[in-house]
Parts: C-alpha cells; sequence; structure tokens
C-alpha cells in the first residue's frame, strides 16, 4: 500500500524529470552566458595585466632578446594570452556550472563518482600545466639553446615563442587526464585493471609515440620526460582502478 508521503515524493520526482525540453534549453542557455561573462571579465583583467604575464611566461628564458615581425604582433599575442588566461582560470567556473546542470538528473551512486571525476580531472590539468611550465618548457628551450649557441645569436619571435609554450601547456594538460579516462573505462566495464595492466608493453610503445606527437620540438629529452609522465599517470591510473573495484 502506497502512503501520501510516498505518492507525494514519486510525483516530484516524476515532474523534475519531466520537465520541458524548451527549460532544459533555457537553462542551459543561462549557464552558458554565465560562463562566457565571467571568462570574459578575467580576460579583460588579463589584459589590464598583460605585462606581468608576459614576464612569467618569459622567465624560463631570462637570456632570450624576443622581437616582432610586424607592427602589430606583440598586441595580437598578448590578446591571445589575455584570452587563453580567461579560458584557463575560468574553466573552474564552468565545469562547476556543468556540474548544477547535470546534478538534478543524477543518482546517488552517479553523483559520488561523477563529482571527485571532474575535481580530479581539473586538478590534474592544473599539474600537466605546472609540469609544463617546470619541467617540459625549460628542458626543450635549453636544448635549442644549446645546440646552436656556438652557431646562431639566440633571437626569437615572442608570437612564435608564445604558441610553442601554448602546444605545450595544452598538450601536457589533456595528457595529464588519463587516469580520468582509465578510471570511467573501468567503471563502465569497458576495459578491466588487469587488462590495462598486461598491456604494459603496448602501453610502453604508444608513450613513446603519444610523447613525440604532444611533444612541438624534436629535442629527444623532452619527449622523453613526458612519456615518462604518461607512463607514471598510467600506472597511477591502474592502481587507482584496482583500489575502486576491489
Amino acid at each position: 500500500m502506497i502512503s501520501n508521503s510516498d505518492f507525494n515524493f514519486q510525483n516530484n520526482v516524476t515532474l523534475t524529470l519531466e520537465l520541458p525540453f524548451s527549460e532544459h534549453i533555457e537553462e542551459l542557455r543561462q549557464r552558458f552566458f554565465h560562463i562566457f561573462w565571467v571568462i570574459l571579465f578575467i580576460t579583460c583583467i588579463a589584459f589590464l595585466e598583460v605585462k606581468f604575464l608576459v614576464r612569467i611566461l618569459e622567465l624560463p628564458v631570462n637570456d632570450i632578446k624576443f622581437f616582432q615581425l610586424s607592427p602589430g604582433e606583440y598586441f595580437i599575442s598578448t590578446v591571445k594570452i589575455s584570452f587563453y588566461t580567461g579560458l584557463l582560470f575560468g574553466s573552474p567556473f564552468a565545469i562547476g556550472q556543468l556540474i548544477l546542470f547535470l546534478l538534478p538528473g543524477l543518482t546517488k551512486q552517479e553523483t559520488k563518482i561523477i563529482l571527485p571525476l571532474l575535481l580530479s580531472s581539473l586538478c590534474l590539468f592544473g599539474l600537466g600545466l605546472l609540469f609544463s611550465y617546470y619541467a617540459l618548457i625549460p628542458a626543450a628551450l635549453n636544448f635549442f639553446l644549446n645546440y646552436s649557441s656556438e652557431v646562431i645569436e639566440p633571437l626569437w619571435s615572442f608570437d612564435q615563442y608564445f604558441e610553442f609554450i601554448l602546444v605545450l601547456f595544452y598538450s601536457t594538460g589533456l595528457a595529464f587526464q588519463i587516469p580520468i579516462i582509465q578510471i570511467l573505462l573501468g567503471l563502465l566495464n569497458i576495459v578491466s585493471a588487469n587488462q590495462m595492466l598486461a598491456a604494459w608493453r603496448y602501453i610502453i610503445l604508444v608513450s613513446t609515440i603519444i610523447g613525440a606527437i604532444l611533444t612541438p620540438s624534436t629535442d629527444p629529452l623532452t619527449q622523453l620526460l613526458l612519456s615518462i609522465a604518461i607512463l607514471i599517470l598510467y600506472f597511477s591510473g591502474v592502481g587507482i582502478l584496482f583500489l575502486i573495484k576491489n
């Protein structure tokens, strides 16, 4: 026999799940609108303080003199730096808005899985940026400087230097998402932790290939550092999956 409280609860759930599609679209539109303005606001703040950001980007190569190939090159570079800064620091707010949009439709079990994974993904992306800034970028730049130091005077285009750093930043940040992908595959029972561990020989080969593809430089040291980082992340993901499943 169903009590009045049970009936009211079921009725509320039905009303929540059967919201008109237009209301979901409107909510999503508003959340994208909020994300847009937050990113725009951070971008404007970053543009006002762009000289400080430029100095941070130049720290890995203090002894290099930068030049601009055209009158507006540096201005365009600062606009790009400001935009990517806004995108980077606005991503936590964007993820929060995504969580708030999806949360009503998730079960308690799904919420316990999705929320930690999203937060972990954000933290890993940040660690990837730090690893790239303090390890990969100095290694790559020092290799190029030492290789040409006796022959060519190092004068670099700032725009090309920034694009070089940007590719390393985002490729490393994406590479650091490997444990998240592994955990998702394991939780969905697509690939087990034992199967991931058994494929370690192929993973070494794949990590070497990924390291060569994701690094914009051709020096072996940068590729080796990224490949080692990918291997550590992969086996960390396997270990975490073993802990979750057991």
